[in-house]
């Protein structure tokens, strides 16, 4: 098909020509030009201004996912690239596999020198979320109250080994109270005896204005700090709840976790004050016919004493230094798993049995993986509102005489 093009002549007539009879690019050559219009033009043609180049972007080929890497270490097509989600420590780090440490795998790892890593076992790994579970981040300082209604059942053993766990794991201070009025023995199981109380800290408050100033009054156990009860039968009863309140909003001022070991009697001044301001409880029993009762009655208080939802809330330990093999320990843990939010088993442990010094290293394996259980389901409890309490007594305000 022939192209024609409109042009003038000098004397204002127009005339058609071939522009495909023009020279091109390339040296190719066309005929002559076939056609000339004389008509005048009617009107100047107009220019029209090209329009702007708009890319079409539907045009474009969907973008390809990034081809996966056989080492590992980039994301595989069916992960979303785009998202801000691959940009993990998980998705970018080839993370090399755990080593274990303990059984004959760390044997087969030594033995290689580690060029052969089975891994972690189950058990290594569940207690490796457990870990993780206790070092959840605390936003508010936490109390934690450890009650029960008999002596003799392992209170003062689930205070101090719950506070070891947690200061041994997480980073913030962690500091265990002896508040038994009847010469409590958590400084002894923990630092030895002798040392300062709770009485002395007490007295001597005004003057307390750094934490360095406050450990004076304190011991350690490892990372735990430990405050002891007075020894003192007689001073030990003029513990009130004033006093304990107190103290214990001193220690929030400088300690993330505050565990108080309390005493046996659940109608006492200062066990009013303990469970009040508690975050979490944990009510402490055995696998045996009266340290059950006595448990399930410590439960049974709480709710009458309008701390139901607390009792609800609370974790159960059963103490297994004293058991029989007559006592159908399945059947107590499921009574109180239907009354509380969890149940703890510790086994027995011939270390604490002895009631002697406490000392962690001595724990045997499944021992261990019970406190960490402890306190895990403790650290579960952080962050969380504290379970209602009744207002007690000694905060009422008194009335106005005038």
């Amino acid at each position: 098909m022939t192209a024609h093009h409109r042009r003038h002549r000098p004397d204002g007539r127009a005339e058609w020509a071939d522009v495909s009879s023009r020279p091109r690019r390339g040296g190719r050559v066309a005929g002559p030009p076939v056609a000339v219009d004389d008509d005048p033009p009617t009107e100047p043609i107009p220019v029209i201004p090209p329009a702007p180049a708009v890319p079409d972007w539907s045009r474009l080929p969907p973008p390809q996912p990034y081809p996966s890497s056989p080492t590992g270490f980039l994301p595989t097509a069916d992960v979303d690239v785009a998202s801000d989600g691959v940009l993990t420590d998980e998705a970018l780090v080839h993370h090399r596999r755990p080593t274990p440490t303990e059984g004959w795998r760390l044997a087969l790892y030594a033995a290689s020198g580690g060029r052969i890593n089975p891994g972690q076992s189950a058990h290594e790994a569940a207690r490796v979320e457990l870990v993780h579970r206790i070092r959840r981040p605390l936003p508010a300082p936490h109390r934690v109250a450890v009650v029960s209604v008999k002596g003799g059942v392992g209170k003062t053993t689930v205070a101090a080994c719950l506070g070891l766990v947690l200061a041994e794991l997480r980073g913030d201070r962690v500091v265990v109270l002896d508040a038994n009025p009847d010469a409590g023995t958590l400084s002894e199981r923990l630092t030895g005896p002798g040392g300062p109380t709770v009485r002395d800290l007490y007295e001597d408050m005004p003057n307390l204005t750094s934490v360095a100033e406050l450990t004076r009054y304190t011991r350690s156990a490892g990372r735990l700090h430990v405050l002891g009860s007075e020894q003192e039968p007689a001073m030990g009863e003029a513990f009130s709840a004033e006093e304990y309140l107190e103290v214990t909003s001193l220690l929030e001022r400088f300690y993330n976790v505050i565990i108080t070991d309390s005493g046996t009697g659940m109608v006492h001044s200062a066990m009013a004050a303990t469970l009040a301001t508690a975050d979490s409880l944990v009510v402490v029993g055995s696998p045996t016919v009266d340290g059950a009762n006595r448990a399930s009655r410590t439960l049974s208080f709480l709710a009458d004493e309008g701390y139901r939802v607390a009792a609800e809330q609370s974790i159960v330990v059963l103490c297994g230094d004293r058991h029989s093999p007559d006592v159908d320990r399945g059947l107590i843990r499921s009574h109180f798993a239907t009354r509380c939010r969890a149940v703890v088993d510790i086994p027995p442990d011939p270390h604490l049995a002895t009631g002697g010094r406490i000392d962690p290293a001595l724990w045997r394996s499944a021992t261990r993986d019970a406190w960490y259980l402890l306190a895990a389901h403790v650290a579960d409890g952080f962050g969380a509102p504290s379970p209602a309490a009744p207002a007690p007594p000694f905060a009422t305000p008194a009335p106005d005489p005038g």
